[in-house]
């Protein structure tokens, strides 16, 4: 396993990397911030990324949402200090597939990993419990909403009102069937800002992919 560390405490990075080494896993880089993250997690293509919430220029729930538009495939782990249920929540939604908290003993740690290898992700104790409780009360509140139309416009306005004028932009470039470049070069945009523009579009919106996005923006007027 070749793992990717992405965290702004260099002593706590150092013991990580021995910890890791010392147990045969190969450790393929470190990074101190969230952009750094991203960028080599794309140019090394690690079989893991260990990343941290809190950290400088872009924090990790963000770099894992822009990896993921990028490399849907790839593993990231979130190893944080927090234990809140919304960093928790938020986590897995923006597409990590473990959440272990920098409490978790050196054993347990690298058991959850060998853990990862056979397919079962890995959750500090009691975190797992949570989530499930937590997505169990969504299942809930879904079955019992109302389904009307007024009900739907309206949910469908106050999303839209927490996108940022340039998401609404790339949104309504997006429904018009141009692809990333196309309108990366009409906003004056890389290819991988609008990918990153995407990803928190889909995040906010609560979308998988690009054709829920197109049929979003027709149904709430944002298409051309």
């Amino acid at each position: 396993m070749r793992v990717l560390i992405a965290d702004d405490h260099p002593l706590l990075v150092d013991g990580l990397c021995s910890l890791l080494e010392a147990h045969g896993v190969e450790v393929a880089g470190t990074v101190g911030d969230g952009q750094a993250a991203v960028a080599e997690a794309l140019r090394l293509e690690p079989d893991l990324v260990l990343m941290d919430i809190r950290m400088p220029v872009c924090d990790g729930l963000a770099a894992t949402r822009l990896i993921k538009a990028q490399r849907p495939d790839m593993r990231i782990v979130m190893i944080t200090t927090s234990a809140e249920d919304q960093d928790l929540f938020e986590a897995v939604k923006s597409g990590a597939c473990g959440y272990l908290l920098k409490s978790t003993r050196g054993p347990a740690f690298i058991e959850a990993l060998h853990g990862l290898e056979q397919g079962i992700p890995p959750f500090s104790p009691g975190l797992a419990d949570r989530l499930l409780r937590e997505f169990a009360h969504l299942r809930e509140d879904a079955e019992t909403r109302g389904q009307g139309d007024a009900e739907t416009r309206g949910h469908g306005d106050a999303e839209k009102g927490r996108l940022t004028e340039r998401q609404v932009q790339v949104l309504r470039l997006i429904s018009e069937g141009l692809t990333y470049k196309e309108v990366g070069a009409k906003l004056c945009l890389s290819e991988v800002t609008i990918r990153y523009h995407m990803s928190e579009i889909m995040h906010l919106l609560h979308l998988e992919n690009r054709s829920q996005v197109i049929a979003y923006a027709a149904q709430h007027g944002l298409a051309q």
